[in-house]
């Protein structure tokens, strides 16, 4: 457990294991436990030094004074400041949903410092076309109904006690939404929530979070042109069920040069806490042949 001081953030990171580096980090609301937490990191580690990173606004990650950085550019220019912090040349970069957006735009622009790049779960545009569990697509005015629901949310909280154990997940199960609807399927989706669970109780500042949404997702564009000049071997893997991103993966499937498409069939959105196992397999298979062939596909 470590920090390292970025201009005004203090960036929260973990380093673990022996081996060619990887920088990790993760998706909305998450931390550096989506990987630890359910034994991705560890399984990594055993071939691979693992350097995880909390992204601007979330985790333990504190932004000190403004401006805060909630944008692509500015979050993958982290990147490059942890590397250069551990002295790092090369690394593999391993991702997830809104991290693999910032990893996707990192690689379009600085694929020659990567030794490979894994976007699991995620798409190239910092706005994806979002819809519900069922698969319909949302309107404006669902997203400004959803607004004003976690505004009021906001207020109540102020004047109430905090929620229980019991009772945040017993929420969850009743509305479990687009990026979690499979974990809640799931039989051992209580042993599950309890990962889902701990990324509120690592968070220092739920306000950083709140303003992190309000500032991120505003680019709808994919950047195709970007994704034609990705250099390095990348792994683009996602759920079966994963709703969100199944165009924008197989849009990046398309335009990426040298990748591998990986659809982890009966899972969700949350692949690395759904089948841990599987999703460690997969990387390591991946990191393998890139180490053997110097591409993405045996």
């Amino acid at each position: 457990m470590a920090y390292f001081q970025h201009g005004n953030a203090r960036i929260y990171y973990e380093d673990v294991g022996k081996g060619e580096p990887i920088i990790a980090n993760h998706g909305l609301a998450e931390d550096t436990s989506y990987w630890s937490e359910t034994g991705v990191t560890a399984k990594l580690a055993e071939h691979y030094r693992v350097i995880s990173m909390d992204m601007r606004g979330h985790g333990r990650t504190v932004l000190e004074a403004e401006p805060y950085g909630y944008d692509a550019d500015t979050m993958a220019a982290d990147f490059d400041a942890l590397a250069d912090h551990l002295r790092l040349d090369k690394f593999h970069l391993l991702t997830h949903a809104t991290g693999g957006m910032v990893g996707a735009r990192y690689a379009m622009t600085r694929s020659q410092r990567l030794l490979s790049c894994m976007l699991t779960d995620t798409g190239s545009e910092t706005q994806p076309t979002m819809y519900d569990a069922t698969g319909r697509q949302l309107t404006e005015e669902d997203r400004e109904r959803a607004r004003q629901v976690a505004e009021q949310a906001a207020k109540e909280g102020v004047t109430r006690p905090p929620p229980t154990f019991e009772e945040r997940k017993a929420l969850w199960h009743t509305y479990p939404g687009v990026f979690t609807f499979k974990m809640a399927e799931h039989p051992y989706s209580d042993c599950m929530f309890h990962v889902l669970d701990g990324f509120s109780q690592h968070r220092l500042s739920q306000q950083a979070l709140a303003n992190f949404r309000e500032s991120f997702y505003t680019d709808p564009d994919p950047r195709v042109e970007g994704l034609r000049q990705i250099k390095c071997p990348t792994l683009i893997l996602l759920g079966e069920f994963d709703i969100v991103f199944i165009k924008p993966s197989e849009l990046m499937t398309r335009e990426i040069p040298d990748n591998r498409h990986v659809v982890m069939k009966g899972l969700g959105h949350m692949t690395a806490i759904e089948a841990p196992a599987w999703a460690a397999s997969e990387l390591l298979d991946f990191l393998d042949c890139v180490a053997r062939t110097g591409k993405a596909n045996w």
